[in-house]
C-alpha cells in the first residue's frame, strides 16, 4: 500500500518530477512565506512550491535530477532563511526539529526574561509619574534613556537585524515593521533628550513596551504552535528504532530463547525474521510465523482492546506486542510501512493549501508595503492637514498616546524635576508656544509609529496551516487521514454522498446460502458446482469469491487446479478447469458470452434477489449449470451512519453493481428512497454516473468505496472516501482515508473537516478584520470625532496578541480529539 495525496497530474508527467523537502528556519510571517515562495519558484527546474509556516517546511516539486537541494537550501539560506534539505529519516527530524524548538524558546525565553525586567522598571517610573509620586531614579529620564537603549541592543537587536536584512533584500516583514516601529520611537525620544528647547515629550516607555508586548506575544505564540504540533510529532514518535534480527531463522527449532541481534529498525530489509519481546514496539509491517500474542493497534485504529495474532496474521509498525514473543518475518520495511505512509500523508497534507488562502497569500506578499505607505500617508496627512483641521486635536492626541495629561506646565515640570536642563527662556509662555509648534510633528509621528507596530502579517500567515496542521494531527489520532487544505474545503461543499455497496455499507463477508444446479444440466467434470466455482474464483480476490472458498472450506472439499484466467470487474470471471472454460458471474456476463439462461432459473434468480441476495451464475462448457445465492449483512453502524449523514443536510445515495433487487432490499433497509438506490452500474459507468451527478444536478459528491472496481468512481467524485480494509489503489485515489474501517467514522471525517474549514474561515476573519480595524484605528481615525487613538505600545500589545489568537483558535480543535 502506498498512501499519496490524489494529484490530477498524468502518471507519465508525475515521472518526470521529484519533491524536495527542506527544513526553512527564519520565517516570521505571511510574507516571510510569499519572499521564500518566491525565491523557490524563481529557481531553474522548480515547478511549484509550498511553503508552511506553522511547521516551516516547504515542499518542492522539481524536474528529476536538474535541481540540486543543497544549492536550493542555499539559496534560501543566503536570502536570510536558513534552510538544510531534509535527508534523515523521519525520527531524526523529530529529534532536530525538538532539540531545535527547545533552543528556540530558551532564547525566546531569555528575550523576554530581559524585555520584561525593562518594561517593570519602565512601568513602575511612568505610572508613578502619573500618580504625582517621585521615585528616585526611576523618575528621571536618562535613566528611561537608558532602559530603551538596552531593549533595542539586546532583545530588541534580532528583530531590528533580521527587518533591516529583509529590508536590504525587497522582502521586508514583520520585524521591518517593528524594528522601524521601535527605532522611530527612540530616535524621537533620543532627540527630545538632547535638544529639550525643542518641546518635545520623551517617550522612551513605548519602544520597551512595545518590544515587550510583542516578545510576549511571539513566545506565547510558539508555545501554542507547538501544541498545534504535538498531534503530528507524536505520530512521529510512534516509529520504532529498535529491531531483534534472527540472523540465521531455522523454522523447525525457532523458539523464544532464539539468538537476536539488535539493529536498526531502518536497517531492517523484506523478508528478514525478526523477534519480538512481550512490551516491544512492532519494528516493521510483517507476519507473524511463530509464537502467539495480543497487540495493542490503538495508535493505528482507536480501538483499545488489544487483537489477537497468531502465525499468518499481519501485524504493523509501531502497534504493541503485549503478552507473548513472536517471530515474524518483514514484509514492508522503511518508508513503505503503513505507519511511515501515514506519516508521510499527514506531512504532506499539512502543506497543500486551502483554496481560500489563496487570498491570504496575495494580499501577504505586499502586505509590509502597504502597511509602510499607509504609515508614511499617516504621517503626511496628519502633519500637513489633521493638525491645522482639527488644532484643539493635537495635545489631547498626545495626551492619550503618553497616558498623562501632558499640558505645558507639567511637561516644564516633569523636565525640571528629573534634571533636563532647558535653554535660556523669557517665559513658560515661550516654551508653549515653542511645544505647539513641535506637537503637530510629534503627533504624526507617533500616529505613523502605531500604523506600522499594529499591522501584522503573522495572523494571516498562521490563518490556514494551523488549523490544517491541528485538524490533519487530530484526525491522524482517530485513524482519519485527510490529504490537505484544500479537501477540507471541498468536504465543506458536500451536499450528496454516494456509497457503495459491497465491502463498504455491507461487512465484505458474505456467505454462501444457496447451492443451486439445474436440473436439466449435467456437469460434464466431476467436480461439484461449488467445487468449480472455488476454482475459477481462485484466480480473484473479492468478497464473493472469498465467501465461495470459505464454503469449500467449510465443507472440507478439494479444489480443483485452473488456469487462463480473466476476470472483468463487476460482471465475472473465467478459467479453464480441465480443460473446459467454467464461466461465473451475473446473468448479463453469461448473456455476452452466449450463454442462454431459461425461465425457471429466471424465475430463481428473481426469488433469491428480492430476498436481498447476490446471485452468482455458473456456466460450464457454455450451458447455465447453476447458480449459488450468497448474501452479505450490513454492518452494525451503517444504518446511523446514514442517519447522522442525512441529519448533517446531505443526500444519502447506494451506487452497486449489483441486481436492482438486491440493491433495493439493502437500501430499504437503510431508509433510502427508491431514487436514491442505483444498481446494475458496472464499474466502468460508476464514474459516469458520478459526473452525471455533478453536472446534471450541480451536486458536491462525496464517493464512499473499498474496492479496485471503485477507483474511478473515488477519483471522479469532489472527495474520495476510502475503507483502509479495501485496496491500495483505492486508498491511493481517496483524498480521506478511514483507517479504523468504520462506516461511521465517514460522518467523522465530513465532521472533523466542516470543523476545520470552519477554524480555518475564522482566523482567516480574525486575521483580516484585525488588520482593518486595527490599522484605520492606528491611523487616527476616531481621534477627531471620539478623541480615541492608539498609542504604539498598545498597538504593540494588540499586534502581539493577535496572532496567538489565530493559533489558540485552532488548538481548540483538539477538542474534538477528547469528546
Amino acid at each position: 500500500m502506498q498512501l499519496v495525496p490524489k494529484t490530477n497530474l498524468d502518471p507519465e508527467l508525475a515521472l518526470t518530477s521529484e519533491k524536495i523537502i527542506l527544513d526553512v528556519g527564519g520565517m516570521k510571517c505571511a510574507g516571510c512565506v510569499s519572499a521564500v515562495e518566491r525565491q523557490l519558484t524563481q529557481y531553474p527546474g522548480v515547478k511549484t512550491a509550498c511553503v508552511n509556516l506553522a511547521t516551516e517546511v516547504a515542499v518542492v516539486e522539481s524536474e528529476v535530477g536538474v535541481v540540486n537541494p543543497d544549492a536550493l537550501a542555499q539559496r534560501l539560506t543566503t536570502a536570510g532563511f536558513p534552510t538544510q534539505p531534509r535527508k534523515s529519516s523521519n525520527q531524526i527530524a523529530l529529534n532536530d526539529s525538538a532539540k531545535r524548538q527547545h533552543q528556540e524558546m530558551r532564547a525566546a525565553f531569555r528575550q523576554l526574561a530581559i524585555a520584561a525586567i525593562l518594561l517593570v522598571l519602565s512601568g513602575i517610573g511612568h505610572f508613578s509619574s502619573i500618580i504625582g509620586v517621585t521615585l528616585p531614579i526611576l523618575d528621571n529620564i536618562w535613566f528611561h534613556c537608558g532602559l530603551a537603549t538596552v531593549a533595542l541592543l539586546f532583545p530588541g537587536r534580532p528583530i531590528i537585524v533580521d527587518g533591516w536584512i529583509g529590508w536590504r533584500r525587497n522582502s521586508p516583514n514583520m520585524n521591518t515593521l517593528v524594528g522601524l516601529g521601535t527605532l522611530t520611537a527612540y530616535t524621537a525620544s533620543l532627540v527630545a533628550l538632547l535638544f529639550p528647547q525643542m518641546g518635545w515629550e520623551c517617550f522612551f516607555d513605548e519602544p520597551v513596551m512595545m518590544l515587550g508586548f510583542i516578545l510576549l506575544g511571539r513566545t506565547l505564540e510558539r508555545q501554542a504552535r507547538g501544541k498545534a504540533a504535538a498531534a503530528f510529532r507524536q505520530l512521529l514518535a510512534l516509529q520504532p528504532q529498535v529491531a531483534r534480527l534472527i540472523p540465521n531463522p531455522d523454522p523447525e527449532k525457532w523458539g523464544v530463547g532464539a539468538n537476536s541481534l539488535e539493529i536498526p529498525a531502518e536497517q531492517v530489509r523484506v523478508g528478514e525474521w525478526l523477534q519480538v519481546l512481550p512490551g516491544d514496539k512492532i519494528p516493521v509491517d510483517g507476519e507473524v510465523r511463530f509464537g502467539q500474542t495480543t497487540i495493542d493497534e490503538s495508535m493505528l485504529t482507536g480501538e483499545a482492546v488489544p487483537v489477537s495474532k497468531q502465525p499468518g496474521d499481519i501485524v504493523t509498525a509501531g502497534t504493541i506486542n503485549q503478552s507473548g514473543a513472536i517471530a515474524l518475518q518483514a514484509t514492508r520495511t522503511g518508508n513503505d510501512t503503513t505507519l511511515a505512509q501515514i506519516v508521510a500523508l499527514v506531512e504532506a497534507a499539512q502543506t497543500r493549501k486551502a483554496p481560500v488562502q489563496k487570498l491570504a497569500d496575495k494580499v501577504a506578499g505586499y502586505f509590509t508595503y502597504g502597511v509602510l505607505t499607509v504609515s508614511v500617508l499617516t504621517f503626511v496627512f496628519w502633519y500637513f492637514y489633521g493638525t491645522y483641521l482639527w488644532p484643539d486635536l493635537t495635545s489631547s492626541g498626545m495626551e492619550m498616546m503618553s497616558h498623562a495629561a501632558h499640558n505645558t506646565h507639567s511637561v516644564l515640570s516633569e523636565n525640571l524635576r528629573a534634571g533636563v536642563p532647558l535653554v535660556e527662556q523669557n517665559s513658560v509662555t515661550q516654551y508653549s508656544v515653542l511645544s505647539t509648534q513641535h506637537s503637530a510633528l510629534l503627533t504624526s509621528l507617533k500616529l505613523a509609529i502605531a500604523v506600522m507596530v499594529v499591522a501584522c502579517p503573522c495572523a494571516l500567515g498562521l490563518a490556514t496551516p494551523t488549523a490544517i496542521l491541528v485538524g490533519t494531527g487530530v484526525g491522524a489520532e482517530q485513524g482519519l487521514l485527510i490529504k490537505g487544505g484544500d479537501v477540507l474545503e471541498k468536504v465543506h461543499k458536500l451536499d450528496t454522498v454516494v456509497f457503495d455497496k459491497t465491502g463498504t455499507l455491507t461487512t465484505g463477508n458474505p456467505t454462501v446460502t444457496d447451492c443451486l444446479e439445474i436440473a436439466s444440466s449435467q456437469l460434464p467434470i466431476s467436480y461439484s458446482l461449488i467445487q468449480l466455482a472455488a476454482a475459477v474464483e481462485s484466480g480473484t480476490y473479492h468478497p464473493l469469491a472469498k465467501a465461495i472458498q470459505q464454503e469449500v472450506q467449510r465443507q472440507q472439499l478439494t479444489v480443483p487446479n485452473a488456469a487462463d484466467f480473466h476476470t472483468e470487474p463487476g460482471l465475472g470471471v473465467s478459467a479453464v478447469v480441465e480443460n473446459t472454460t467454467v464461466l461465473l458471474g451475473n446473468q448479463d456476463w453469461l448473456s455476452w458470452h452466449g450463454v442462454a439462461v431459461s425461465e425457471t432459473a429466471q424465475q430463481e434468480i428473481q426469488r433469491l434477489a428480492t430476498a436481498g441476495k447476490t446471485i452468482v451464475c455458473v456456466a460450464v462448457g457454455g450451458s447455465l449449470a447453476g447458480l449459488i445465492a450468497i448474501q452479505d449483512t450490513l454492518r452494525p453502524d451503517a444504518q446511523t451512519t446514514v442517519d447522522k449523514l442525512r441529519q448533517l443536510g446531505l443526500r444519502v445515495m447506494l451506487l452497486s453493481g449489483d441486481r436492482p433487487e438486491a440493491a433495493q432490499a439493502i437500501g430499504k433497509q437503510l431508509g433510502l428512497d427508491s431514487g436514491d438506490i442505483i444498481a446494475g452500474v458496472p464499474p466502468s459507468k460508476k464514474a459516469a454516473f458520478i459526473q452525471e451527478l455533478q453536472t446534471k444536478s450541480a451536486a458536491k459528491v462525496a464517493m464512499v468505496g473499498d474496492g479496485i472496481n471503485d477507483a474511478p468512481a473515488l477519483s471522479q467524485a469532489d472527495v474520495g472516501i476510502a475503507l483502509h480494509s479495501g485496496t491500495d489503489v483505492a486508498m491511493e485515489t481517496a483524498e480521506i482515508i478511514l483507517m479504523r474501517d468504520r462506516l461511521s467514522d465517514v460522518v467523522e471525517s465530513i465532521g472533523l473537516s466542516r470543523a476545520t474549514f470552519n477554524k480555518i474561515r475564522q482566523n482567516l476573519f480574525w486575521a483580516f478584520a484585525y488588520n482593518t480595524l486595527g490599522i484605520p484605528l492606528a491611523a487616527g481615525v476616531l481621534l477627531p470625532t471620539m478623541g480615541f487613538v492608539l498609542s504604539p505600545s498598545n498597538a504593540a500589545a494588540l499586534m502581539a496578541f493577535s496572532s496567538v489568537s489565530v493559533v489558540t483558535n485552532s488548538i481548540f480543535l483538539r477538542r474534538l480529539a477528547h469528546r
